[in-house]
């Protein structure tokens, strides 16, 4: 039944896009091609110009918009990236506003940076746990995804790539929106924005609230779990200010708070669990730019993450016993802040030079997990050298190294890069270099008896990585495609060993570390895969986009993919956008191939596909709203691998899946002024 289940959804699929495409077809033959742009910043401060300049120089870089997200509904950021990022592979444990189990080309989660507005926002406590789950959809302007080994610029986690959040940016014309939505999650959502300038100075406000009661993010439960549905309730408020000092320099704070209430539940006894997270993010920037040949951008931030767990268990068996309160506020945070200075150079020759400091401070504790407070500090240099036009008008070419300094040792990474156009209509770039992760506070310093304990003297992963496209964009700017390769190799991979019994200093391991302690595996891992993707403007009102990616990765002398990682996955979207008509709408579509988890169990061959609508109440636009399905064939999958749960019986053991969102239909009003 559920084989049959299964197909009919999947024919239901491609009959609609099938459909949706006959129109299209229709729709060609009527009105002439007309382009359609990616938006990527191109003038601003070194650090808003970086990731396009790093992808006109090879880097593989792709970009969603406000637009995009808000014609799309989606809720969180994970939700945007999900289903619009070729070759990222992530999925959402329990929803909207949860951990995510997410691979970039490969990658596990921990190989991919984090930041807002610049601003690294990655767990340091936990390498593998997405730093996503407090982060809406209505603080941003656009999100940019730099693939492949970028720890060149940023550093620790930037191994496989970067993952940048642009929050609403400055203008000098008055503007904003206000927009409400609900969903049949008994989710709610209000938020907002404004923008402006009077005289020299410039400002931002932004703020939301999502709120829902969620739904059964597992597939069973016992008696003894009463709290069900998995809630969330996030306030995320933003402020930014500039100041121009003058034609040459301008200087800018940004600050933005995130409240929220999280669940964190388990098929049994749970009665209550939560994680309450505290979050502030805080930067002060600096922009000098004298004149063509020298500029300057500074920054010194502030990321301060705190977040309380609560749990509070029944006993099974015996409904009428009040909860037991397990760990009752229990902290776990983590404090980082740093300096960021980057110079550019045009001396009139043909390269440019750029050059830059990075220092970074970090320190937390879990008293959860059992992680004592430990503080970490960071100092990078960083030189790279680029080509410009007086070298070659058809290629542009980049080499730099960064040289870190981390708890006395030292230690340098390169990499370098190029694109080259071979026509008008045909392009080839790549990239080659060397990478770093360091390990992070659970992997050196955990002291918890009931689980793996830190090893101190733990190295970097360091690993090495080559990506070649070749691409191009026909004549019209109806067609544009693009094939690429990608290879990674890594030393020192950390993992736990259960039947250590020694540090690996060769002392022994306390009595209380009976789980075992965290090692570098002596073995390479080594990944290799291709990802391809098209998009076809079929005219000025449908567009198509499709990507493929295959990855193979496991550890030298396996043939087993490592877990949690697909072998194959792809994506599709069907997007309708009328200008001269007061309508629109999309249908986009994922399909996961085949992930294990760690006892061989296949939880992945699944397609999700959402359909979106948008109405406009005026002819100006400003008057939106947006009809979402989310799931639209009500797909049942496994966003983790299998598990085990004790039985309230105590008579044995049970399977239990972290299931995907159902069908859920979302509505929102949108008005921008």
């Amino acid at each position: 039944m559920k084989i049959t289940t299964r197909i009919h959804r999947r024919i239901l699929l491609a009959g609609a896009a099938l459909g949706l495409s006959a129109l299209a077809v229709a729709a060609f033959a009527e009105e002439p091609a007309t382009t359609v742009d990616t938006l990527i910043v191109a003038t601003g401060s070194l650090e808003q110009t970086l990731p396009n300049d790093l992808s006109r120089y090879g880097n593989d870089i792709v970009v969603v918009n406000a637009d995009t997200i808000r014609d799309r509904a989606y809720v969180d950021t994970n939700d945007a990236l999900r289903m619009e990022i070729p070759g990222l592979y992530l999925v959402p444990y329990a929803g909207p506003f949860s951990y995510s189990n997410l691979t970039l080309q490969g990658s596990r989660a921990g190989e991919v940076l984090w930041l807002v507005d610049g601003v690294r926002i990655n767990n340091r406590l936990y390498n593998g746990t997405s730093p996503s789950d407090t982060l809406p959809t209505n603080m941003i302007e656009r999100i940019e995804v730099l693939k492949g080994g970028q720890s060149l610029f940023y550093g620790t986690n930037a191994t496989a790539g970067v993952i940048n959040i642009v929050t609403r940016g400055f203008s000098s014309k008055s503007g904003g929106e206000l927009t409400g939505g609900l969903d049949t999650n008994q989710g709610y959502h209000v938020s907002g924005y404004g923008r402006g300038a009077t005289g020299r100075n410039k400002f931002v406000v932004y703020g939301s609230w999502d709120q829902a009661e969620g739904y059964r993010s597992f597939d069973h439960y016992e008696p003894s779990a009463t709290d069900r549905n998995r809630s969330y309730d996030v306030k995320t408020g933003g402020v930014k200010y500039a100041f121009d000092l003058g034609e040459s320099a301008a200087f800018s704070l940004r600050y933005q708070h995130t409240n929220a209430l999280i669940d964190y539940l388990q098929p049994t006894e749970v009665a209550e669990g939560s994680n309450r997270r505290d979050e502030d993010i805080f930067s002060a920037n600096l922009d000098y730019l004298p004149n063509e040949q020298f500029q300057l951008f500074g920054k010194v931030y502030v990321h301060q993450w705190n977040s309380y767990y609560t749990t509070k268990v029944n006993t099974p068996g015996n409904p009428s016993i009040p909860p037991i309160t397990v760990d009752d506020n229990a902290q776990w945070w983590y404090y980082d802040s740093g300096v960021n200075l980057v110079a550019q150079f045009k001396p009139g020759g043909p390269v440019d030079y750029l050059v830059g400091y990075d220092s970074q401070r970090y320190y937390g504790q879990d008293d959860v997990l059992l992680i004592e407070r430990q503080a970490e500090t960071v100092n990078a240099g960083v030189l790279q050298i680029r080509s410009n036009d007086m070298f070659s008008d058809r290629a542009r070419f980049a080499a730099g190294a960064r040289y870190n300094t981390i708890a006395g040792q030292s230690s340098t990474v390169w990499n370098a890069s190029g694109h080259v156009d071979l026509s008008l209509t045909v392009y080839v770039e790549g990239t080659a270099g060397t990478a770093f992760l360091l390990p992070d506070a659970y992997e050196l310093h955990a002291v918890d008896p009931f689980d793996v304990w830190g090893e101190p003297d733990l190295e970097p992963e360091k690993s090495r990585s080559f990506n070649l496209s070749v691409g191009g964009e026909a004549e019209d700017h109806r067609f544009a495609w693009q094939v690429t390769g990608f290879q990674r190799t890594i030393d020192n991979l950390i993992t736990d060993d259960s039947s250590a019994t020694t540090f690996k200093n060769g002392d022994p391991l306390p009595p209380a570390a009976a789980n075992g302690v965290f090692i570098n595996v002596p073995d390479q891992v080594k990944v290799t895969g291709f990802e391809g993707q098209a998009a076809f403007h079929l005219n000025s009102d449908w567009t198509l986009h499709a990507s493929y990616a295959q990855v193979d990765a496991h550890v030298k002398g396996s043939t087993s993919q490592l877990t949690n990682n697909p072998e194959s996955y792809g994506k599709a979207s069907l997007d309708y956008a009328p200008m001269d008509r007061r309508y629109g709408g999309s249908i986009s579509a994922l399909w996961t191939g085949d992930v294990f988890d760690g006892g061989g169990n296949n939880f992945g061959d699944y397609v999700v596909a959402d359909l979106a609508v948008q109405v406009y109440l005026d002819d100006d636009r400003k008057t939106q709203v947006t009809l979402r399905i989310e799931n639209l064939l009500d797909e049942d999958y496994a966003t983790r691998g299998f598990r085990t749960g004790d039985l309230d019986s105590s008579a044995g053991t049970f399977p239990f899946r972290f299931v995907g969102v159902p069908r859920t239909v979302h509505l929102s009003l949108t008005r921008r002024y």
